[in-house]
């Protein structure tokens, strides 16, 4: 998988997680449980897109 291709998956599972995090923040009695372990894995995406962006030194 090419890096382009690579950062495009990790830019739609992001959003897609972005979605499921407002969908259960938006439920009458959110699971807090289940909101941190989206937003815990919405970030690990967002670490390892900066990652892939940023050049090796």
């Amino acid at each position: 998988m090419s890096l382009q291709a690579r950062l495009e998956s990790l830019k739609s599972r992001h959003a897609s997680l972005d979605h499921q995090i407002v969908l259960e923040d938006q439920r009458p009695k959110p699971d807090n449980g289940a909101l941190t372990k989206l937003k815990l894995e919405k970030l690990r995406l967002k670490e390892e897109m900066d990652r892939l962006r940023t050049p090796a030194n």
